[in-house]
């Protein structure tokens, strides 16, 4: 296993810690394997070798615990199995699992700890284990952070390495053969003589044996499948439009419902009159919820018509109603608030005399993935079953068996395929929602579907930021450099507020991507700020970094050019780590940094280290007569690993174009408490016609492996705004950038 786990696996003690409300864990407790939940219900000649197989007449079933919002996540966790297991992708079934404690993520810790992910030293390590140790015993199911792969990596080829052995030494007692002489291929265990034997024909057997743990992972030289190209499981049913969602699910006996909630978020109904929406057809019934009012129909359209036509009065929202007394408050938290923490402090910032000073800004901006928010819920008699896209299924169980009393261990939650999420689906409100209306309908499934604008209107948006830099330089290099932020707490709106978990300490979104880049200034401080509450806000595509980034390399970059420097150069003399030196010379010789250009062309780069994974960008303008156009992006990123290249590529390439997209398009707005962004139409994407062509290097020049899903958007909004300011001489200062700048 990796580095981090190795050491943590063999040093952890917790039994002096006091952790989670006194609970003294000890080393034994924190090895025991979690209990096999595929093992509940299990049917006759049927194997669950390990949480993740599952073997039975019908074939073979891969759980696969780390949702899939579109990101290719089903497929890579099924490779890793497969690559062990000795099975094809087109041989096997998946399916996400139940809630379970054994599915907890062992890669959050990663990002948890107040340590910059550069710092793999023993005791940074040790800190890591003893924090995914109170992960595993909180049964952290979430899929996150970029997470995936380094949870899955080593975890999941165990798993198929376990089975294999196992269905091997099956085969054995069968046979009467040594399990020296077995060896296994394509889904069955070979015999000596060439006879094939499947591992369906061995499950009953394998069911009866203790599980072989005693593996050993396949070397690099043999592996089938990771670092090849792969055809995703979900391939054909994508190309076919046959492929599932939430927003697709149908069970016999199903109502449809639709709802208006309170357009300023968190405030309450003062009174409603539904008796037009009673009046409709197909209408059954209007519900009272919290915060707004449900409406249960015969179909989606009838329910969403309905709910438009009940007249609501509405209370005031709990935050301040215009957008400018959002950016006022961050003004004042920065002009007089006491710091909420100051991650990164070196050399004497306090005597340093400035040479140039600037603020930004990012605005709050919405999720907004193509399939809305959706779930289907069955109240029974002390059962519930909950249909639904969701990344936090363990939460949601437990929200779920607190709203009903129904014991958390009888709430069956279905995880489904989403159709997009960037954070979205972190969130379980349209569960709760969806559950209220059902337990008003015992025994009667019940589907929630937003509408697009209600969608828009209840998302929990990305935190606002206001960044403050100051810095200097001197015979042509960065010397000092300072960066204020401050920005509303996630911990607070997302994790307290809607979940309960009062974490303790700074929240460390607010300084994502600033305090813990790898570059050696002189004089370098990180502050973060903490403001009162403001709008509620969630988990977005790269949290922190995704407006952290464009701070801190927007900032940078201007401290280069008054330094006189070339950004690339400046950027590797101050580089401390050699992975990152190393994405800043493959993209600078993948663009030809330094050649010639068109007099119209201009460039930008600019570089992020988040979720562990160092990534380089450069962006290629021109300008044209009728604005802006973006030609060409040049990415390199470091993974360690990349399993599937395909995919990689595609989740760089969509990473760019959302992290483009929202800096020149996209912002939520207040106005009288209420978003004033409704949906696609003035809440803008990138354009097909706008997308510049995208290259895409992966190096693997370490053993640590990082995830791809989210790193690729910092550095995006920063390049094009250097490129920006090399063509026109004005330095973006706020998103969205179409403010400002004219786009083709």
């Amino acid at each position: 296993m990796g580095r981090a786990g190795t050491i943590a696996r063999r040093s952890f003690v917790v039994g002096s810690v006091a952790l989670l409300g006194g609970v003294a864990f000890g080393y034994y407790q924190y090895k025991r394997p979690p209990k096999n939940p595929l093992l509940d219900g299990l049917g006759k000649d049927e194997a669950a070798l390990t949480p993740y197989v599952l073997i039975n007449a019908d074939g073979i079933t891969l759980t696969t615990p780390r949702a899939d919002m579109g990101q290719g996540s089903y497929s890579v966790q099924a490779a890793l199995i497969a690559e062990e297991l000795d099975v094809a992708l087109d041989q096997i079934r998946v399916d996400p699992g139940p809630p379970s404690k054994a599915y907890y993520n062992t890669a959050l810790a990663n990002e948890a700890v107040p340590l910059p992910s550069t710092d793999q030293s023993t005791a940074a390590n040790a800190m890591r284990g003893t924090v995914d140790a109170v992960m595993k015993f909180m049964g952290l199911q979430l899929t996150g952070g970029s997470t995936t792969v380094p949870d899955g990596y080593e975890k999941l080829r165990m798993a198929g390495a376990v089975a294999r052995e196992t269905l091997k030494q099956a085969a054995a007692e069968q046979t009467g053969l040594a399990v020296t002489q077995l060896k296994t291929d394509r889904g069955a265990v070979l015999l000596p003589d060439g006879q094939r034997v499947p591992y369906q024909a061995l499950a009953a057997t394998a069911a009866r044996i203790d599980p072989v743990t005693n593996v050993t992972l396949r070397p690099s030289t043999q592996w089938r499948l990771i670092g090849k190209p792969m055809q995703r499981v979900d391939m054909v049913a994508k190309s076919t439009g046959t492929q599932a969602y939430g927003i697709d699910h149908r069970i016999d006996g199903m109502v449809h419902a639709a709802i208006r909630l309170n357009p300023r978020k968190g405030g309450d109904v003062v009174s409603f009159d539904a008796s037009a929406a009673e009046a409709m057809r197909g209408v059954q019934q209007v519900i009272a919820v919290t915060g707004g009012v449900g409406v249960i129909a015969d179909n989606t359209w009838r329910a969403f018509q309905a709910a438009d036509a009940i007249e609501v009065e509405w209370g005031p929202a709990p935050y301040p109603a215009a957008q400018s007394e959002h950016w006022q408050v961050l003004t004042d938290t920065l002009d007089a608030a006491a710091p909420d923490a100051t991650p990164r402090d070196d050399g004497d910032m306090d005597a340093v005399d400035a040479s140039i000073e600037a603020e930004y800004r990012a605005p709050y901006v919405a999720h907004a993935p193509l399939e809305p928010l959706n779930a289907t819920v069955l109240v029974g008699e002390g059962r519930v079953d909950v249909w639904t896209g969701n990344q936090i299924p363990r939460m949601t169980q437990a929200s779920v068996a607190d709203m009903t009393g129904v014991p958390a261990r009888d709430v069956h939650v279905h995880i489904l395929m989403m159709g997009g999420s960037f954070g979205h689906r972190l969130e379980d409100e349209v569960v709760k929602r969806a559950t209220e209306l059902a337990m008003a309908l015992p025994g009667t499934p019940v589907k929630l579907t937003y509408k697009r604008e209600e969608d828009t209107a209840q998302d929990y948006t990305r935190p606002i930021a206001l960044m403050r830099g100051r810095g200097s330089v001197d015979g042509g290099k960065v010397t000092a450099m300072e960066v204020r932020v401050a920005s509303p707490s996630i911990l607070d709106s997302q994790m307290g507020e809607r979940q309960g978990m009062n974490l303790p300490g700074p929240d460390s979104a607010i300084t994502q991507a600033l305090w813990d880049q790898p570059y050696a200034i002189p004089d370098y401080r990180v502050v973060g700020y903490r403001p009162p509450k403001l709008g509620p806000v969630s988990s977005w595509r790269s949290v922190g970094a995704s407006q952290n980034a464009f701070f801190h390399e927007n900032f940078l970059n201007a401290l280069i050019h008054e330094a006189g420097a070339d950004p690339v150069e400046e950027r590797l003399r101050l580089m401390t780590d050699a992975p990152s030196r190393k994405v800043l010379e493959a993209v600078a010789d993948m663009s030809d940094w330094g050649g010639s250009l068109d007099r119209n062309t201009a460039r930008g780069v600019a570089f992020s280290l988040s979720f562990g994974t160092p990534v380089a960008e450069v962006v290629q303008i021109s300008q044209t007569a009728a604005g802006i156009a973006l030609d060409k992006v040049w990415v390199a990123a470091e993974v360690g690993r990349v399993v599937d290249p395909i995919n990689f590529e595609n989740l760089v390439q969509g990473g760019v174009i959302w992290g483009l997209g929202h800096a020149i398009n996209s912002q939520i707005t207040y106005a009288d408490g209420m978003a004033e962004q409704q949906n696609f139409f003035d809440f803008e994407g990138l354009r097909n016609y706008q997308t510049p062509e995208i290259f895409v290097r992966g190096l693997e020049n370490r053993d640590r492996v990082t995830g791809i899903g989210e790193p690729p958007v910092p550095p995006a909004a920063p390049a094009l705004a250097e490129a920006l300011f090399q063509a026109t001489g004005e330095r973006p200062t706020e998103m969205p950038f179409a403010n400002t700048f004219t786009f083709v």
